[in-house]
């Protein structure tokens, strides 16, 4: 698929801002609590959520070219890159890691991107891990026919959807005194942050082990700022061993917030920051009075 000129994401006619909706949940107003959610997963059918706010900034700084990006198996972000490259007629790249997953019949989740028109390349996950050193990534950008492509990082995260997401927190002024939302790669945190009004804090909850969010946050806020932005923190306890693991506790959980609330749960990082909250508010960790929302950033797939 390709394009003669740029295409406008803005014709894909995105509902923002995204909703704010309160919920009343009795572990939270017992304690004199506030539950915000702010529904980003009604932005768009197929560009959902933070995907969106990052996203469309990259694909109108590619300017018509082919995209190439990179994620796991069972990547959000391919997806939704996937997708806006069959929407706007653009095309697209997707590298996954793991090489041995090329000979294996597509997860769901791949399938979806081949469906929506993406070029699936499999690597091996010593190269994957190097993808940003610059040798690699051109033998990359060989491998796959794309020299001339415009690079999207893992998880979507560079300065240009830092500066994306920045509207995020613009949208939320004057709604809560926190907000929460579940961290992969940190650009929504950064651009978030950034976005809120003074006296308003970010708080992320990494979906990934390891602490190294922090440093990785700062740095997106130094390419897209200049500076380090806004209030913000994170708290690394509540990722259920890592990227895409649950755990029957967590399930349980996202059931019982459905049930109570109505609202469709996304396992991987929706339902970590909700836990992560719920877990909060019976530390004490809000004073009463405080108003906490919450970025739903996807909904269940498929």
């Amino acid at each position: 698929m390709t394009s003669s000129a740029a295409p406008d994401p803005a014709a894909l006619s995105p509902r923002l801002p995204s909703p704010v909706q309160e919920l009343a949940d009795d572990r939270f107003t017992r304690r004199g609590l506030r539950l915000l959610l702010k529904r980003d997963d009604l932005i768009h059918p197929e560009l959902i959520g933070n995907k969106w706010r990052k996203l469309v900034p990259n694909l109108r700084a590619a300017d018509g070219r082919t995209i190439v990006t990179f994620g796991g198996a069972y990547s959000n972000h391919l997806r939704a890159t996937a997708a806006a490259g069959r929407l706007l007629g653009l095309r697209t790249v997707g590298v996954v890691r793991g090489e041995e997953l090329a000979d294996r019949p597509l997860n769901p989740s791949l399938a979806r991107c081949a469906a929506d028109g993406m070029r699936l390349c499999f690597v091996d996950r010593s190269t994957y891990r190097n993808k940003t050193d610059p040798g690699t990534l051109a033998g990359i950008l060989r491998a796959a026919g794309a020299e001339e492509a415009y690079v999207v990082p893992e998880g979507g995260s560079n300065a240009e959807a830092v500066r994306g997401c920045q509207a995020l927190g613009e949208e939320l002024r004057g709604h809560a005194e926190v907000v929460a939302l579940a961290c992969g790669t940190g650009g929504t945190l950064a651009g978030l942050a950034a976005g809120l009004a003074p006296g308003q804090r970010a708080l992320g909850i990494p979906v990934l082990r390891g602490g190294f969010l922090t440093a990785d946050i700062q740095s997106l806020q130094e390419r897209a700022f200049g500076a380090r932005r806004g209030a913000w923190s994170l708290d690394d306890r509540f990722h259920f061993g890592g990227y895409a693991r649950t755990g029957p506790e967590l399930d349980a959980f996202a059931d019982d917030f459905e049930q109570r609330h109505g609202v469709p749960v996304e396992r991987l990082y929706v339902a970590k920051v909700l836990y992560g909250l719920v877990a909060l508010a019976d530390e004490g960790a809000f004073p009463r009075g405080t108003t906490v929302a919450a970025v739903v950033t996807g909904r269940p797939f498929p």
